[in-house]
């Protein structure tokens, strides 16, 4: 990838570049699934950490869980977890903006002082489209959209997954430039553009890698 093609996976559409990578353990917890898939999709986030370089944990000595993952069949059932609301703020009006917009997904992030991710909560609304993916293709599809802050639309137009074969494994650039993002000279935080010039020469020194489920 460029220079630009990775500044473009950080730039927001509001036009600010802002990148920011987890500063503590991953400690998940999944909601909504049955047995098998939640071991899918724990599988999918072991994988991508593994790429990163990053650690999982049982617990958050802080939070217990500081990733939330909560597959559901309408966005109407989110009011109806418990505590939820305290963790999300203006839930129900969240809930109400994302129905009018046939919204299938939604991510929200929590930061610490320095402004690394220290939670993330993952919405995941079983769609037509999304019912009809293989789980270990959405599995992964999620943890890779969580492992980093992206801007807003890095994956619209294209998904950060790829097929080998039969095998749904990772974009190899994506890949590179979640393994250069967590290189540990490279900052947890940036706010300049800056930074994708360093990730690029970053990836060109080997910093590449896929993961696959």
């Amino acid at each position: 990838m460029t220079p630009l093609d990775i500044e473009a996976l950080f730039t927001r559409s509001t036009g600010d570049y802002l990148f920011a990578r987890w500063g503590r353990p991953i400690a998940p917890v999944v909601f909504g699934v049955e047995d098998a898939t939640l071991a899918v999709v724990k599988g999918a986030i072991e994988a991508i950490v593994a790429l990163a370089g990053h650690q999982m944990a049982e617990t958050d000595p802080e939070l217990g869980a500081n990733l939330m993952v909560f597959f559901l069949r309408e966005w109407a059932e989110l009011p109806e977890v418990p505590n939820l609301a305290r963790m999300i703020p203006d839930l129900g009006p969240l809930c109400e903006r994302l129905t009018q917009a046939g919204a299938n997904q939604y991510r929200s992030f929590r930061f610490d002082a320095e402004g690394r991710i220290k939670a993330a909560f993952v919405f995941v609304r079983m769609d037509e489209d999304l019912s009809g993916m293989p789980a270990d293709a959405l599995a992964l599809n999620q943890a890779a959209q969580v492992i980093c802050l992206w801007s807003d639309r890095a994956f619209r137009e294209h998904s950060p997954l790829a097929l080998a074969g039969e095998t749904v494994i990772l974009r190899p650039e994506i890949g590179a430039v979640i393994r250069a993002s967590y290189d540990r000279m490279m900052p947890a935080v940036a706010r300049d553009p800056s930074h994708a010039l360093r990730l690029a020469a970053r990836i060109g020194q080997g910093g590449g890698g896929d993961a696959s489920v």
